[in-house]
Protein backbone atom coordinates (compact mmCIF):
# COMPACT_ATOMS: atom_id res chain seq x y z
CA UNK A 1 0.00 0.00 0.00
CA UNK A 2 2.98 2.46 1.02
CA UNK A 3 3.85 1.95 -2.70
CA UNK A 4 0.90 2.43 -4.61
CA UNK A 5 0.84 6.30 -4.37
CA UNK A 6 4.41 6.25 -6.01
CA UNK A 7 3.14 3.59 -8.65
CA UNK A 8 0.26 5.89 -9.70
CA UNK A 9 2.33 8.72 -10.21
CA UNK A 10 4.80 6.45 -12.18
CA UNK A 11 1.97 5.68 -14.60
CA UNK A 12 0.49 8.82 -14.50
CA UNK A 13 4.04 10.53 -15.68
CA UNK A 14 4.33 7.37 -18.40
CA UNK A 15 0.48 8.29 -20.29
CA UNK A 16 1.75 12.02 -19.70
CA UNK A 17 4.81 11.98 -21.46
CA UNK A 18 3.71 9.23 -24.11
CA UNK A 19 0.97 12.04 -24.56
CA UNK A 20 3.11 14.75 -25.24
CA UNK A 21 5.25 12.47 -27.39
CA UNK A 22 2.47 12.07 -30.13
CA UNK A 23 2.38 15.77 -30.23
CA UNK A 24 5.93 15.70 -32.29
CA UNK A 25 6.16 15.55 -35.43
CA UNK A 26 9.90 16.11 -36.12
CA UNK A 27 12.27 12.97 -35.86
CA UNK A 28 15.35 14.82 -33.82
CA UNK A 29 12.45 16.48 -31.08
CA UNK A 30 10.84 13.16 -30.87
CA UNK A 31 14.58 11.49 -29.94
CA UNK A 32 15.55 13.85 -27.92
CA UNK A 33 11.84 13.74 -25.82
CA UNK A 34 12.23 10.00 -25.97
CA UNK A 35 15.43 10.59 -23.90
CA UNK A 36 14.80 13.37 -21.55
CA UNK A 37 11.37 11.74 -20.49
CA UNK A 38 12.67 8.06 -19.82
CA UNK A 39 15.56 9.84 -17.83
CA UNK A 40 13.13 11.34 -15.62
CA UNK A 41 11.12 8.23 -15.22
CA UNK A 42 13.49 6.38 -14.04
CA UNK A 43 15.84 8.49 -12.44
CA UNK A 44 19.57 6.82 -13.70
CA UNK A 45 22.40 8.83 -13.98
CA UNK A 46 22.04 8.91 -17.75
CA UNK A 47 19.80 7.21 -20.32
CA UNK A 48 20.49 7.13 -24.32
CA UNK A 49 18.84 5.72 -27.51
CA UNK A 50 20.64 3.64 -29.59
CA UNK A 51 19.10 2.67 -33.13
CA UNK A 52 19.54 -0.04 -35.38
CA UNK A 53 21.29 0.03 -38.77
CA UNK A 54 20.77 -2.06 -41.58
CA UNK A 55 24.29 -4.11 -41.17
CA UNK A 56 22.85 -4.88 -37.37
CA UNK A 57 24.59 -2.26 -35.76
CA UNK A 58 23.15 0.03 -32.76
CA UNK A 59 23.87 3.86 -32.97
CA UNK A 60 23.67 6.35 -29.99
CA UNK A 61 21.48 9.24 -31.65
CA UNK A 62 20.04 10.91 -28.68
CA UNK A 63 21.41 10.90 -24.87
CA UNK A 64 20.27 12.86 -21.53
CA UNK A 65 22.71 13.00 -18.78
CA UNK A 66 26.76 13.66 -19.04
CA UNK A 67 28.28 10.92 -21.03
CA UNK A 68 31.33 11.43 -23.37
CA UNK A 69 31.75 12.92 -27.04
CA UNK A 70 33.52 9.16 -27.72
CA UNK A 71 30.84 7.62 -26.33
CA UNK A 72 28.22 9.29 -28.30
CA UNK A 73 29.50 7.98 -31.48
CA UNK A 74 30.34 4.63 -30.47
CA UNK A 75 29.53 1.83 -32.47
CA UNK A 76 27.71 -1.05 -31.06
CA UNK A 77 28.25 -4.23 -33.24
CA UNK A 78 25.63 -6.87 -34.08
CA UNK A 79 25.10 -9.72 -30.99
CA UNK A 80 27.74 -7.75 -28.81
CA UNK A 81 26.95 -6.58 -25.51
CA UNK A 82 23.78 -5.89 -23.90
CA UNK A 83 22.23 -3.91 -26.50
CA UNK A 84 22.65 -7.07 -29.12
CA UNK A 85 21.34 -9.28 -26.60
CA UNK A 86 18.61 -7.00 -26.28
CA UNK A 87 18.09 -6.91 -30.05
CA UNK A 88 18.70 -10.85 -30.43
CA UNK A 89 15.81 -11.24 -27.96
CA UNK A 90 13.72 -8.91 -28.70
CA UNK A 91 12.94 -8.29 -24.88
CA UNK A 92 14.41 -6.03 -21.76
CA UNK A 93 17.75 -7.19 -20.49
CA UNK A 94 19.64 -5.87 -17.64
CA UNK A 95 23.27 -6.39 -15.82
CA UNK A 96 24.13 -5.15 -11.94
CA UNK A 97 27.61 -4.63 -13.55
CA UNK A 98 28.40 -4.55 -17.63
CA UNK A 99 32.16 -6.10 -17.13
CA UNK A 100 31.03 -8.94 -14.90
CA UNK A 101 28.09 -10.22 -16.87
CA UNK A 102 29.10 -13.55 -17.84
CA UNK A 103 26.40 -13.92 -20.43
CA UNK A 104 27.35 -11.56 -22.84
CA UNK A 105 29.99 -11.14 -26.07
CA UNK A 106 31.75 -8.23 -25.31
CA UNK A 107 33.81 -6.13 -28.28
CA UNK A 108 37.40 -4.60 -27.08
CA UNK A 109 36.57 -1.36 -29.12
CA UNK A 110 32.95 -0.86 -27.77
CA UNK A 111 34.81 -2.09 -23.34
CA UNK A 112 36.99 1.00 -23.98
CA UNK A 113 34.95 3.33 -24.55
CA UNK A 114 32.03 1.85 -21.64
CA UNK A 115 35.47 1.54 -18.73
CA UNK A 116 36.14 4.97 -19.88
CA UNK A 117 32.69 6.22 -19.21
CA UNK A 118 32.33 4.57 -15.90
CA UNK A 119 29.39 2.88 -17.03
CA UNK A 120 28.58 -0.24 -14.22
CA UNK A 121 24.91 -1.01 -14.43
CA UNK A 122 23.01 -1.25 -17.30
CA UNK A 123 19.24 -1.89 -18.41
CA UNK A 124 17.85 -1.98 -21.85
CA UNK A 125 14.78 -2.38 -23.67
CA UNK A 126 13.76 -2.81 -27.22
CA UNK A 127 12.22 -0.41 -29.82
CA UNK A 128 9.19 -2.20 -31.55
CA UNK A 129 8.14 -0.82 -34.17
CA UNK A 130 5.50 -3.49 -36.34
CA UNK A 131 6.83 -6.22 -34.57
CA UNK A 132 10.59 -5.23 -35.92
CA UNK A 133 12.94 -4.00 -33.77
CA UNK A 134 14.56 -0.25 -34.93
CA UNK A 135 16.21 -0.05 -31.76
CA UNK A 136 17.25 -0.44 -28.14
CA UNK A 137 16.45 2.23 -25.47
CA UNK A 138 19.15 2.27 -22.54
CA UNK A 139 19.16 3.07 -18.66
CA UNK A 140 22.54 3.49 -17.06
CA UNK A 141 24.40 3.72 -13.73
CA UNK A 142 27.58 4.36 -12.83
CA UNK A 143 27.48 2.34 -9.82
CA UNK A 144 26.23 -1.23 -9.09
CA UNK A 145 22.84 -1.83 -8.48
CA UNK A 146 20.11 -4.09 -10.01
CA UNK A 147 16.67 -3.41 -11.62
CA UNK A 148 13.79 -3.60 -9.35
CA UNK A 149 10.43 -5.77 -12.17
CA UNK A 150 8.53 -2.50 -11.95
CA UNK A 151 11.17 -0.05 -13.29
CA UNK A 152 11.75 -2.72 -15.94
CA UNK A 153 8.05 -3.03 -16.69
CA UNK A 154 8.21 1.46 -16.81
CA UNK A 155 10.62 1.73 -19.16
CA UNK A 156 9.56 -1.02 -21.18
CA UNK A 157 5.79 0.22 -21.63
CA UNK A 158 7.40 3.68 -22.76
CA UNK A 159 9.73 2.35 -24.95
CA UNK A 160 6.41 0.64 -26.40
CA UNK A 161 4.79 4.42 -26.95
CA UNK A 162 8.15 5.75 -27.88
CA UNK A 163 8.79 3.47 -30.65
CA UNK A 164 5.59 4.49 -31.90
CA UNK A 165 6.21 7.76 -31.80
CA UNK A 166 9.15 7.83 -33.61
CA UNK A 167 7.83 5.36 -36.34
CA UNK A 168 5.10 8.20 -36.71
CA UNK A 169 7.73 11.13 -36.57
CA UNK A 170 9.38 9.05 -39.34
CA UNK A 171 5.83 8.56 -41.35
CA UNK A 172 5.86 11.96 -41.13
CA UNK A 173 8.75 13.14 -42.28
CA UNK A 174 9.24 11.26 -45.36
CA UNK A 175 5.77 12.02 -46.41
CA UNK A 176 7.19 15.70 -45.99
CA UNK A 177 9.97 15.22 -47.84
CA UNK A 178 8.48 13.41 -50.60
CA UNK A 179 5.74 16.62 -50.74
CA UNK A 180 8.78 18.75 -51.39
CA UNK A 181 10.40 16.79 -53.95
CA UNK A 182 7.01 16.89 -55.67
CA UNK A 183 6.66 20.70 -55.38
CA UNK A 184 10.08 21.12 -56.03
CA UNK A 185 9.77 18.97 -59.15
CA UNK A 186 6.44 20.34 -60.19
CA UNK A 187 8.21 24.14 -60.04
CA UNK A 188 11.08 23.02 -62.50
CA UNK A 189 8.03 21.42 -65.10
CA UNK A 190 5.77 24.40 -64.71
CA UNK A 191 9.17 26.24 -65.57
CA UNK A 192 10.17 24.58 -68.43
CA UNK A 193 6.58 23.98 -69.46
CA UNK A 194 6.36 28.13 -69.81
CA UNK A 195 9.72 28.09 -71.79
CA UNK A 196 7.86 25.96 -74.68
CA UNK A 197 4.43 27.74 -74.68
CA UNK A 198 6.05 31.02 -74.90
CA UNK A 199 7.84 29.58 -77.95
CA UNK A 200 11.28 27.97 -77.17
CA UNK A 201 12.65 25.34 -78.74
CA UNK A 202 15.40 22.14 -77.43
CA UNK A 203 17.83 25.17 -77.22
CA UNK A 204 15.95 27.24 -74.33
CA UNK A 205 14.61 23.58 -72.42
CA UNK A 206 17.99 22.61 -72.08
CA UNK A 207 19.22 26.13 -70.76
CA UNK A 208 16.39 26.67 -68.53
CA UNK A 209 16.48 23.02 -67.07
CA UNK A 210 20.26 23.01 -66.39
CA UNK A 211 19.67 27.04 -65.16
CA UNK A 212 17.33 24.77 -62.22
CA UNK A 213 19.81 22.21 -61.84
CA UNK A 214 23.01 23.47 -62.03
CA UNK A 215 25.76 22.05 -64.53
CA UNK A 216 25.05 20.88 -67.95
CA UNK A 217 21.86 19.41 -69.65
CA UNK A 218 21.78 17.52 -73.11
CA UNK A 219 19.13 16.88 -74.84
CA UNK A 220 19.68 13.60 -77.93
CA UNK A 221 17.43 12.61 -79.90
CA UNK A 222 16.35 8.50 -80.70
CA UNK A 223 19.59 7.98 -82.56
CA UNK A 224 21.52 9.03 -79.89
CA UNK A 225 22.14 12.98 -82.04
CA UNK A 226 22.80 16.18 -80.26
CA UNK A 227 19.89 18.68 -80.06
CA UNK A 228 20.19 21.09 -77.68
CA UNK A 229 22.90 21.94 -74.70
CA UNK A 230 22.44 24.31 -71.83
CA UNK A 231 24.60 25.34 -69.10
CA UNK A 232 27.93 27.27 -68.04
CA UNK A 233 30.04 23.92 -68.08
CA UNK A 234 32.11 23.10 -71.33
CA UNK A 235 31.33 19.85 -72.67
CA UNK A 236 33.98 17.25 -71.73
CA UNK A 237 33.87 15.95 -75.04
CA UNK A 238 37.81 15.15 -74.52
CA UNK A 239 37.45 13.47 -71.48
CA UNK A 240 38.86 9.48 -71.20
CA UNK A 241 35.75 7.20 -71.14
CA UNK A 242 33.09 10.02 -70.65
CA UNK A 243 31.46 8.95 -73.52
CA UNK A 244 31.03 4.72 -72.83
CA UNK A 245 29.89 6.37 -69.16
CA UNK A 246 27.32 8.21 -70.67
CA UNK A 247 26.03 5.44 -73.59
CA UNK A 248 26.23 3.22 -70.48
CA UNK A 249 23.93 5.16 -68.36
CA UNK A 250 21.42 5.90 -71.40
CA UNK A 251 21.11 2.02 -71.81
CA UNK A 252 20.43 1.49 -68.22
CA UNK A 253 18.15 4.11 -68.12
CA UNK A 254 16.18 2.82 -71.64
CA UNK A 255 16.21 -0.41 -69.64
CA UNK A 256 15.02 0.72 -65.99
CA UNK A 257 12.27 3.55 -67.08
CA UNK A 258 13.59 5.97 -65.02
CA UNK A 259 16.20 8.35 -63.94
CA UNK A 260 19.81 6.25 -63.75
CA UNK A 261 23.03 8.20 -62.39
CA UNK A 262 26.61 6.66 -62.74
CA UNK A 263 30.10 8.49 -61.49
CA UNK A 264 32.06 10.30 -64.75
CA UNK A 265 35.85 9.18 -65.04
CA UNK A 266 36.79 12.79 -63.45
CA UNK A 267 34.25 12.46 -60.52
CA UNK A 268 31.63 14.54 -62.06
CA UNK A 269 27.96 12.54 -62.00
CA UNK A 270 25.73 11.85 -65.14
CA UNK A 271 22.29 11.16 -65.32
CA UNK A 272 20.17 10.15 -68.02
CA UNK A 273 15.96 10.09 -68.57
CA UNK A 274 14.51 8.69 -71.36
CA UNK A 275 12.05 10.55 -73.44
CA UNK A 276 9.07 8.10 -74.22
CA UNK A 277 5.67 8.49 -76.00
CA UNK A 278 3.74 5.19 -75.25
CA UNK A 279 6.22 2.49 -76.55
CA UNK A 280 8.03 4.79 -78.84
CA UNK A 281 11.88 6.52 -77.92
CA UNK A 282 11.93 9.98 -78.70
CA UNK A 283 15.17 10.74 -77.02
CA UNK A 284 17.11 11.02 -74.09
CA UNK A 285 18.20 13.89 -71.59
CA UNK A 286 21.57 13.51 -69.85
CA UNK A 287 22.88 16.04 -66.99
CA UNK A 288 26.08 16.11 -66.36
CA UNK A 289 27.01 17.55 -62.74
CA UNK A 290 29.51 17.88 -59.46
CA UNK A 291 27.02 15.95 -56.95
CA UNK A 292 24.80 12.95 -56.44
CA UNK A 293 21.48 14.27 -57.73
CA UNK A 294 18.91 14.21 -54.78
CA UNK A 295 15.89 13.20 -54.89
CA UNK A 296 14.00 16.37 -56.33
CA UNK A 297 16.47 16.38 -58.83
CA UNK A 298 16.35 12.86 -59.83
CA UNK A 299 12.01 13.19 -59.70
CA UNK A 300 12.58 17.31 -61.56
CA UNK A 301 14.94 15.15 -64.54
CA UNK A 302 12.04 12.10 -65.09
CA UNK A 303 9.44 15.20 -65.45
CA UNK A 304 11.49 17.46 -67.55
CA UNK A 305 11.45 14.29 -70.09
CA UNK A 306 7.64 14.77 -70.22
CA UNK A 307 7.83 18.71 -72.00
CA UNK A 308 11.24 17.46 -74.07
CA UNK A 309 8.90 14.52 -75.02
CA UNK A 310 5.95 17.35 -75.98
CA UNK A 311 8.48 19.33 -77.75
CA UNK A 312 9.95 16.98 -79.78
CA UNK A 313 6.34 15.11 -80.98
CA UNK A 314 5.46 18.64 -81.79
CA UNK A 315 8.99 19.04 -84.20
CA UNK A 316 8.52 15.90 -85.46
CA UNK A 317 4.71 17.08 -86.59
CA UNK A 318 6.17 19.76 -88.27
CA UNK A 319 8.92 17.92 -89.93
CA UNK A 320 6.54 15.35 -91.09
CA UNK A 321 3.83 17.74 -92.69
CA UNK A 322 6.99 19.46 -94.43
CA UNK A 323 8.39 15.92 -95.88
CA UNK A 324 5.10 15.13 -96.92
CA UNK A 325 4.63 18.28 -98.62
CA UNK A 326 7.99 17.69 -100.57
CA UNK A 327 7.49 14.60 -101.32
CA UNK A 328 3.90 15.51 -102.80
CA UNK A 329 5.97 18.18 -104.81
CA UNK A 330 8.76 15.98 -105.81
CA UNK A 331 5.50 13.54 -107.11
CA UNK A 332 3.99 16.70 -108.96
CA UNK A 333 7.25 17.82 -110.89
CA UNK A 334 8.02 14.56 -111.85
CA UNK A 335 4.48 13.59 -113.24
CA UNK A 336 3.65 16.89 -115.09
CA UNK A 337 6.69 16.92 -116.96
CA UNK A 338 9.07 19.63 -118.28
CA UNK A 339 6.27 22.49 -117.96
CA UNK A 340 6.67 24.16 -114.84
CA UNK A 341 3.64 25.83 -113.56
CA UNK A 342 3.61 29.27 -111.36
CA UNK A 343 2.12 27.26 -108.55
CA UNK A 344 4.57 25.12 -108.42
CA UNK A 345 7.34 27.88 -108.31
CA UNK A 346 5.75 29.62 -105.42
CA UNK A 347 5.41 26.25 -103.58
CA UNK A 348 8.89 25.15 -104.36
CA UNK A 349 10.13 28.78 -103.34
CA UNK A 350 8.35 29.15 -100.10
CA UNK A 351 10.27 25.93 -99.21
CA UNK A 352 13.47 27.79 -100.15
CA UNK A 353 13.78 25.41 -103.08
CA UNK A 354 14.86 27.02 -106.55
CA UNK A 355 13.35 24.80 -109.35
CA UNK A 356 15.94 25.95 -111.89
CA UNK A 357 18.54 24.90 -110.18
CA UNK A 358 17.72 21.00 -109.67
CA UNK A 359 19.95 19.92 -111.84
CA UNK A 360 20.54 15.69 -110.75
CA UNK A 361 17.92 12.91 -109.48
CA UNK A 362 19.45 10.73 -107.02
CA UNK A 363 17.60 7.09 -106.56
CA UNK A 364 18.27 5.19 -103.97
CA UNK A 365 17.70 1.52 -102.95
CA UNK A 366 19.05 -1.04 -100.22
CA UNK A 367 18.12 -4.01 -98.81
CA UNK A 368 16.23 -4.74 -96.10
CA UNK A 369 15.01 -1.05 -95.99
CA UNK A 370 12.03 0.21 -97.29
CA UNK A 371 11.96 3.09 -99.78
CA UNK A 372 10.21 5.03 -97.24
CA UNK A 373 12.89 4.27 -94.81
CA UNK A 374 15.59 5.64 -97.28
CA UNK A 375 13.35 8.75 -97.96
CA UNK A 376 13.33 9.67 -93.83
CA UNK A 377 17.28 9.80 -94.81
CA UNK A 378 17.05 11.94 -97.52
CA UNK A 379 15.09 14.44 -96.00
CA UNK A 380 18.25 16.16 -94.36
CA UNK A 381 20.13 15.98 -97.70
CA UNK A 382 17.38 17.61 -99.41
CA UNK A 383 17.26 20.46 -97.08
CA UNK A 384 20.79 20.72 -97.04
CA UNK A 385 21.05 21.54 -100.46
CA UNK A 386 17.36 23.10 -101.39
CA UNK A 387 16.36 20.05 -102.56
CA UNK A 388 13.16 17.74 -102.52
CA UNK A 389 13.02 13.85 -101.42
CA UNK A 390 9.91 11.54 -101.67
CA UNK A 391 8.59 8.16 -102.74
CA UNK A 392 7.72 7.73 -105.96
CA UNK A 393 6.47 4.47 -107.13
CA UNK A 394 8.08 2.69 -104.82
CA UNK A 395 11.22 4.22 -105.45
CA UNK A 396 13.39 6.54 -102.99
CA UNK A 397 13.87 9.64 -105.04
CA UNK A 398 15.95 12.87 -104.37
CA UNK A 399 16.01 15.98 -107.02
CA UNK A 400 18.58 18.39 -105.57
CA UNK A 401 21.04 21.16 -106.43
CA UNK A 402 24.86 19.45 -107.02
CA UNK A 403 27.80 20.76 -108.88
CA UNK A 404 29.75 17.05 -110.22
CA UNK A 405 27.03 14.47 -110.21
CA UNK A 406 29.75 11.63 -109.15
CA UNK A 407 31.17 13.32 -105.75
CA UNK A 408 27.38 14.11 -105.22
CA UNK A 409 26.29 10.22 -105.84
CA UNK A 410 29.66 9.11 -103.40
CA UNK A 411 28.15 11.99 -100.87
CA UNK A 412 24.84 10.67 -100.87
CA UNK A 413 25.92 6.99 -100.62
CA UNK A 414 27.98 7.83 -97.33
CA UNK A 415 25.12 9.55 -95.80
CA UNK A 416 22.88 7.13 -96.24
CA UNK A 417 25.31 4.20 -95.83
CA UNK A 418 25.90 5.80 -92.27
CA UNK A 419 22.08 6.56 -91.29
CA UNK A 420 20.83 2.85 -92.59
CA UNK A 421 23.63 0.91 -91.01
CA UNK A 422 24.27 -1.26 -93.82
CA UNK A 423 24.88 -1.07 -97.73
CA UNK A 424 22.92 1.19 -100.09
CA UNK A 425 22.91 1.19 -104.09
CA UNK A 426 22.70 5.26 -104.92
CA UNK A 427 22.45 5.90 -108.65
CA UNK A 428 22.97 9.60 -109.89
CA UNK A 429 21.45 11.28 -113.29
CA UNK A 430 21.83 14.87 -114.47
CA UNK A 431 18.85 16.47 -115.22
CA UNK A 432 18.32 18.72 -118.77
CA UNK A 433 15.38 20.75 -119.11
CA UNK A 434 13.56 20.03 -115.92
CA UNK A 435 13.01 17.21 -117.52
CA UNK A 436 13.01 15.09 -114.02
CA UNK A 437 11.21 12.20 -115.06
CA UNK A 438 13.49 11.18 -117.75
CA UNK A 439 16.23 11.70 -115.50
CA UNK A 440 14.26 9.64 -112.91
CA UNK A 441 13.22 6.77 -115.04
CA UNK A 442 17.07 6.90 -116.52
CA UNK A 443 18.44 6.27 -112.63
CA UNK A 444 16.18 4.06 -111.87
CA UNK A 445 16.68 1.52 -114.48
CA UNK A 446 20.00 2.29 -114.14
CA UNK A 447 19.82 1.07 -110.58
CA UNK A 448 17.67 -2.22 -111.35
CA UNK A 449 20.77 -3.11 -113.91
CA UNK A 450 23.35 -2.70 -111.26
CA UNK A 451 21.57 -4.55 -108.84
CA UNK A 452 21.20 -7.45 -110.93
CA UNK A 453 24.92 -7.32 -111.78
CA UNK A 454 25.70 -7.61 -108.45
CA UNK A 455 26.10 -4.09 -106.65
CA UNK A 456 24.88 -3.63 -103.43
CA UNK A 457 27.17 -0.66 -102.33
CA UNK A 458 28.28 1.90 -104.27
CA UNK A 459 27.36 5.67 -105.12
CA UNK A 460 27.30 6.02 -108.79
CA UNK A 461 26.32 7.55 -111.96
CA UNK A 462 24.46 6.29 -115.00
CA UNK A 463 27.48 7.51 -117.29
CA UNK A 464 29.27 4.79 -115.47
CA UNK A 465 27.16 2.36 -117.09
CA UNK A 466 26.36 3.90 -120.09
CA UNK A 467 27.26 0.09 -121.96
CA UNK A 468 24.33 -1.06 -120.46
CA UNK A 469 22.16 2.22 -121.50
CA UNK A 470 20.01 0.19 -123.76
CA UNK A 471 18.50 -1.78 -121.05
CA UNK A 472 17.49 1.12 -119.17
CA UNK A 473 17.41 3.91 -121.47
CA UNK A 474 13.65 4.49 -122.78
CA UNK A 475 14.79 6.88 -125.53
CA UNK A 476 16.97 4.00 -126.84
CA UNK A 477 14.09 1.02 -126.95
CA UNK A 478 13.55 0.66 -129.94
CA UNK A 479 17.28 0.35 -131.03
CA UNK A 480 17.55 -3.26 -127.84
CA UNK A 481 14.03 -4.42 -129.66
CA UNK A 482 15.99 -4.70 -133.06
CA UNK A 483 18.96 -5.58 -131.41
CA UNK A 484 17.03 -8.37 -129.36
CA UNK A 485 15.26 -9.56 -132.36
CA UNK A 486 18.03 -10.04 -134.94
CA UNK A 487 19.99 -12.04 -131.81
CA UNK A 488 17.88 -14.09 -129.89
CA UNK A 489 14.50 -13.22 -131.82
CA UNK A 490 13.47 -16.95 -132.50
CA UNK A 491 14.86 -17.91 -128.96
CA UNK A 492 12.53 -15.09 -127.00
CA UNK A 493 9.48 -16.31 -129.62
CA UNK A 494 10.09 -20.03 -128.32
CA UNK A 495 10.22 -19.12 -124.86
CA UNK A 496 7.22 -17.31 -125.05
CA UNK A 497 4.64 -19.34 -126.79
CA UNK A 498 5.99 -22.89 -125.12
CA UNK A 499 7.11 -21.11 -121.34
CA UNK A 500 10.41 -22.53 -122.22
CA UNK A 501 13.91 -21.01 -120.40
CA UNK A 502 16.25 -20.92 -123.40
CA UNK A 503 17.56 -17.32 -122.59
CA UNK A 504 17.81 -18.04 -118.82
CA UNK A 505 19.85 -21.31 -119.77
CA UNK A 506 21.87 -19.26 -121.82
CA UNK A 507 22.54 -16.57 -119.59
CA UNK A 508 23.52 -19.36 -116.64
CA UNK A 509 25.42 -20.80 -119.29
CA UNK A 510 27.72 -17.73 -119.78
CA UNK A 511 27.72 -16.54 -116.50
CA UNK A 512 29.78 -20.06 -115.59
CA UNK A 513 31.97 -19.80 -118.10
CA UNK A 514 30.36 -22.87 -120.05
CA UNK A 515 31.27 -25.08 -117.17
CA UNK A 516 28.26 -27.76 -117.74
CA UNK A 517 28.29 -29.27 -113.76
CA UNK A 518 28.81 -25.70 -112.36
CA UNK A 519 25.61 -24.54 -115.22
CA UNK A 520 23.70 -27.53 -114.17
CA UNK A 521 23.83 -26.78 -110.39
CA UNK A 522 23.17 -23.15 -110.76
CA UNK A 523 19.83 -24.13 -113.33
CA UNK A 524 19.33 -27.13 -110.37
CA UNK A 525 18.71 -29.17 -112.98
CA UNK A 526 20.54 -32.53 -114.29
CA UNK A 527 23.03 -32.60 -116.35
CA UNK A 528 21.61 -34.34 -119.15
CA UNK A 529 18.55 -31.72 -119.04
CA UNK A 530 20.79 -29.28 -119.76
CA UNK A 531 22.44 -30.32 -122.52
CA UNK A 532 19.04 -31.09 -124.13
CA UNK A 533 18.69 -27.85 -123.27
CA UNK A 534 22.16 -26.19 -125.29
CA UNK A 535 20.61 -28.45 -127.93
CA UNK A 536 17.30 -27.40 -128.25
CA UNK A 537 18.86 -23.52 -128.57
CA UNK A 538 20.73 -24.36 -131.39
CA UNK A 539 18.05 -26.02 -133.20
CA UNK A 540 15.92 -22.61 -132.42
CA UNK A 541 18.70 -20.50 -133.52
CA UNK A 542 19.53 -22.53 -136.94
CA UNK A 543 23.07 -22.67 -136.44
CA UNK A 544 25.50 -24.23 -133.95
CA UNK A 545 26.25 -20.96 -132.09
CA UNK A 546 28.85 -22.68 -129.54
CA UNK A 547 31.31 -23.54 -132.76
CA UNK A 548 30.50 -19.98 -133.86
CA UNK A 549 31.73 -16.43 -132.68
CA UNK A 550 29.24 -15.76 -129.70
CA UNK A 551 29.94 -12.45 -128.69
CA UNK A 552 26.51 -10.86 -129.91
CA UNK A 553 25.05 -13.74 -128.81
CA UNK A 554 26.87 -13.37 -125.17
CA UNK A 555 25.38 -9.67 -125.43
CA UNK A 556 21.97 -10.59 -126.40
CA UNK A 557 21.01 -12.33 -123.68
CA UNK A 558 22.54 -10.05 -120.88
CA UNK A 559 20.48 -7.54 -122.20
CA UNK A 560 17.81 -8.84 -122.20
CA UNK A 561 18.12 -10.47 -118.41
CA UNK A 562 19.18 -6.96 -117.85
CA UNK A 563 15.97 -5.64 -119.41
CA UNK A 564 13.53 -8.19 -117.28
CA UNK A 565 15.12 -6.38 -114.48
CA UNK A 566 14.57 -3.26 -114.86
CA UNK A 567 10.69 -4.24 -116.50
CA UNK A 568 10.07 -5.53 -112.94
Amino acid sequence: MSERPGRERELASLYATARSLTALGDVEDVLESIVRHAHDLIGTDFTYLSLLGDDGTLSITASEGTISAAFRSARIPPHTGLGGKVVDTRSAQWVEHYFEGGHLRHDPGFDSVVDSEGLVALLGVPLLVRDRVIGALFAAHRSRRGFRTDEIALLSAFADHAAIALDNARLYEESRSALAVMQRAQAVHEALTGAVLAGGGPLVVAGELAGQLGGQVEILDRDGVLLARGGAEEPASSEPGRDEVIAGVIEQARRAGRAVTAPGPDGRCHSAATVRAGDSLLGTVVWSHSEQPSAVDARSLELATHVVGLLILKDNAVADAAERLSGELLTELIVAGPQVSATQRTRARSRGVDLDALNVVVIASADGVTAAGLVRHLHPIARQDSGLAGEHLGQAVLIAAAGPAEPFARTVHQRLRAASGGPVTVVCERVTGHDWARAVSRAAGCTAVVRHLGARDLGTTTDRFALYALAFDADRRDELDRFLADAIGPLLDYDTKRSTELVATLDAYFGNDGNLRRTARALRVHLNTLLKRLDRAADVLGHDWRAADDLPLRLAVRLECLRRAVLR
